[in-house]
C-alpha cells in the first residue's frame, strides 16, 4: 500500500492478532519502499524498529538527534518511539527498511541479523502466570534478507527461503528450528501481551 505521504510503499510480512487492522494490532511487521526523503508520519503509542535491508542507507533523525542507518553488510537495527518528530534523508538512492512496529504495553520484540546458522526456537509462556520462560518468545519470524535460508525442523528440511520471504514460526506445539543462510536473516522474536495472546 503507498504511504500517506506519497514517500514509499510498505508490504505487510505479517501481523499480531492476524488480520487485525491498523488501530488493533499489538505488533506488525513491514517492508517498506522508501524513494525519497522526508518526514516520518507520527506514530503515537507505538514503538519503532528499523532496519535497512537494501541500498546504501539513509539518515534518520529522531527529536533533532542523526542516527545514520547503513546498508545491508553494516545494517543494524534501530528502536525509536513512533510519536518523535522523525524525519529521513536517503544516503545514495532507494532503500527498503524492515519495520517492526510494537503497540506500547502491549508487545515487545528483539530484532537480530543473523549470518551463517543457529536455532532458533518459539516459546510459550507458561498458562498459570508462572516466572519460568516469562521472557521466551511466544513467535519467531525469520526473514531473508540476502541469499538463501533453508530451514530445518528434527533434522528434515521444512522450508527454503528466497530474498524478502519470511517464516513466522508459532503455536503451542512449535518446535526448534535450525536456520542456515548463505547471507544474512532477520530473526525477530515476538510476544504479546495481556489479550493479544493466543
Amino acid at each position: 500500500m503507498p504511504w500517506s505521504n506519497g514517500g514509499g510503499v510498505t508490504r505487510e510480512v505479517a501481523v499480531h492478532p492476524p488480520g487485525a487492522g491498523w488501530d488493533a494490532f499489538a505488533w506488525r511487521v513491514s517492508l517498506a519502499d522508501v524513494t525519497r526523503d522526508g518526514p516520518y508520519s507520527p506514530l503515537p503509542g507505538v514503538r519503532r524498529i528499523l532496519t535497512v535491508v537494501d541500498g546504501a542507507g539513509l539518515e534518520l533523525t529522531v527529536d533533532g538527534a542523526p542516527q545514520l542507518l547503513p546498508g545491508p553488510g553494516r545494517c543494524r537495527p534501530f528502536a525509536f518511539p513512533g510519536a518523535a518528530a522523525t524525519d529521513s534523508r536517503l544516503l545514495d538512492g532507494p532503500v527498503v527498511n524492515l519495520n517492526v512496529m510494537l503497540r506500547e504495553g502491549r508487545a515487545a520484540a528483539t530484532v537480530e541479523m543473523v549470518r551463517g546458522s543457529r536455532v532458533v526456537w518459539p516459546r510459550r509462556r507458561p498458562a498459570d502466570g508462572g516466572a519460568e520462560g516469562a521472557d521466551d518468545p511466544q513467535e519467531v519470524l525469520v526473514v531473508a534478507v540476502e541469499g538463501r535460508i533453508r530451514l530445518a525442523e528434527d533434522g528434515a528440511h521444512r522450508a527454503q527461503l528466497e530474498r524478502f520471504d519470511a517464516a513466522l514460526l508459532t503455536g503451542p506445539d512449535a518446535a526448534a528450528a535450525g536456520l542456515w543462510t548463505d547471507g544474512t536473516a532477520a530473526v525477530i522474536a515476538l510476544s504479546a501481551a495481556g489479550p493479544d495472546r493466543d
